[in-house]
């Protein structure tokens, strides 16, 4: 399921990044890589999703936040 369909409080394991090289690319440096945990923080019908990723939090657009595969953990 994409990212920006969990809800806030929702985490869930990266399986894959959809778009070109340079999505993907830029991504894998802000630590978007198959495997890493995330957790919504943010999930309004308006602006970005925040989500923390590692030891931090990270505000990505609701396009991008399509392009990037998860598979939920409770």
């Amino acid at each position: 399921m994409p990212l920006g369909l969990l809800a806030p409080g929702q985490g869930g394991l990266i399986k894959d990044i959809i778009g070109g090289r340079h999505v993907r690319c830029r991504l894998t440096e802000l630590g978007f890589i198959p495997g890493a945990k995330v957790r919504v923080w943010q999930n309004q019908p308006w602006g970005p999703l925040i989500v923390s990723l590692g030891d931090g939090r990270v505000a990505i657009g609701r396009g991008v936040a399509q392009k990037i595969l998860v598979e939920e953990t409770r």
